[in-house]
Formats: structure tokens, C-alpha cells, sequence
């Protein structure tokens, strides 16, 4: 049986306030299909029985479970390729050859980890940066998910996605039934719980932003500040890697779009200031 429009609408509204994502009509099934296991730990055999009860009583634990729950994404190894090549042939080499400090670089909506470690396997075996310290901040929204990207540890099924045998055997070891990420690559990544419509809390500078697949979830005037905010924490010759769907064409026009391999990367758009 489908959720109640009530309880769709009150769902949808709680996910908007808290998250800024925007869940459209059609996406009952996506709000049953999510909420069921909590309405059940909870003692409801019905999704419409525990969001009324929620309703009647809301408490910032239950209303942060809903909202974790209706916001974690789909994720793999080296999702896409692409990014990640371009990373490693064309963006890492450049900040290489321009830095002397440590290189950042910031994962957002990193989900349980996969993103920011595949970017850590890059740095850990390009030959130009031996010897160079790369530090790599992960964050996302839901604290369920950065507990498991900081423990990293994957089931069978997980390290399947995307992963090559070869890079799992050189990267990983054997945890039980289950795949640990090598402790040198582990130290490389910081992770944090943190909300991308809100303030950012301090970050420090980045050389290259990973912003992929979360900005399609989102209004234009929120995604216009979000990537308002990442410019401010972005080096001015750094990068922003966003999902293939996404750009910034006609959202923002302070980023310039930058042809790389078969896909694209985005940088401040440089102003000329006159005499």
C-alpha cells in the first residue's frame, strides 16, 4: 500500500528544511521504501503510522534519521573513470609542478567513502607526487555514512563496484568476509559530518573541489549558493569536478568550463580588472 499524501507532503517538507533536496511528485515509493525499517524499529507496521506519530511528537533524532535516510545516495569506485583520469593525467600533475605545500581537496557528499578513497588510491600511486603530502577532506550529510567512510571497511558486494582486482589487492587487505583500505591511504582522509546548503564551518583552502551528482538535487538558488560558497574556499587556479548531468552554466556564471578528455572541470572564472 503507498504512503498517504499527508504523509508524502510532510516527508518532502521535512527533507526540504533540513537538506534543501527537493523531492518531487512520483517519489512515494522512494519515501515507503526508505522510511520502513524505521517505522518498524519503531513499532509501526506502516509507514503513515509513524510519520502521524512523528508528526504529533517531532524529536531532532527521529527527524535527522528520516532525513539521513532519505538522502543517501548511490556511490562506486571511481564512478564515472573519467573524472579520475583527469585527475591523475591533467589537474594533480599541474598542482604539482605549482605547489610546495600540501595539495587539499575536498569530497563532498562523499556517502560511505568510496569517492574520497579512490581519489587517495590516485595520489598514492602518481609518480609526481612521491614524497608530497596530499591531504583529503570527506564530508556528507548523513553521520551514519561518515562512521562507515571512516571505518573503511567494504563488504564483497562493495568492493565489486568499480574496483579492479588488481587495485583491491594492492590497496586493501583482508577484514573476515570483508575488504579494509590500506592504513597509508586511511591517514590521507579526514572525514566530517556537514550540511552543503549551510555555513560552512572552517575548512581552509582546497586546490581541487569533488562536488559530484548532489547539486541535481537541489533548487537554482540554492545550488547558485552552494557553489557561491565553494568558490570562497577554493584556491583561484584550483578545480571543481561536478557530476556528468550537472554544470554551472546558468546557475553561476563566476565559473568558467574547462574541455577535459571526454568530459569537463570547472574553475573561477579569472576578472580583469581595469586601470
Amino acid at each position: 500500500m503507498s504512503i498517504s499524501a499527508r504523509t508524502f507532503a510532510f516527508v518532502a517538507g521535512v527533507v526540504h528544511a533540513e537538506s534543501a533536496i527537493v523531492l518531487p511528485a512520483g517519489k512515494e515509493y522512494l519515501v515507503e521504501s526508505r522510511l520502513l525499517a524505521l517505522a518498524r524499529a519503531a513499532g509501526h507496521h506502516e509507514v503513515d503510522a509513524y510519520v502521524a506519530d512523528l508528526e504529533r511528537r517531532p524529536h531532532p533524532a527521529a527527524i535527522r534519521a528520516v532525513v539521513e535516510a532519505l538522502t543517501t545516495n548511490e556511490t562506486s569506485w571511481f564512478r564515472d573513470g573519467e573524472p579520475f583520469r583527469t585527475l591523475e593525467d591533467l589537474v594533480l600533475p599541474q598542482l604539482a609542478a605549482k605547489r610546495t605545500g600540501p595539495i587539499r581537496i575536498w569530497s563532498g557528499a562523499c556517502s560511505s567513502g568510496q569517492e574520497p578513497y579512490s581519489i587517495s588510491m590516485v595520489a598514492e600511486d602518481l609518480p609526481v607526487l612521491a614524497g608530497r603530502r596530499v591531504e583529503i577532506v570527506a564530508s556528507d550529510l548523513s553521520e551514519e555514512m561518515v562512521a562507515r567512510a571512516r571505518l573503511g571497511e567494504y563488504s564483497q558486494l562493495e568492493v565489486n563496484r568499480g574496483l579492479p582486482a588488481t587495485t583491491l589487492v594492492r590497496h586493501f587487505e583482508r577484514a573476515g568476509l570483508s575488504w579494509r583500505i590500506h592504513p597509508q591511504l586511511q591517514e590521507r582522509v579526514s572525514f566530517r559530518s556537514l550540511n552543503l546548503v549551510r555555513p560552512f564551518p572552517p575548512l581552509g583552502r582546497f586546490d581541487v573541489v569533488f562536488l559530484r551528482n548532489v547539486l541535481i538535487y537541489f533548487d537554482v538558488a540554492t545550488k547558485r549558493d552552494i557553489l557561491r560558497r565553494v568558490s570562497q574556499v577554493l584556491a583561484p587556479d584550483g578545480y571543481l569536478f561536478l557530476g556528468a548531468a550537472e554544470m554551472t552554466m546558468g546557475v553561476d556564471d563566476a565559473w568558467e568550463r574547462v574541455p577535459a578528455g571526454r568530459s569537463s572541470i570547472y574553475r573561477p572564472r579569472q576578472t580583469v580588472r581595469v586601470a
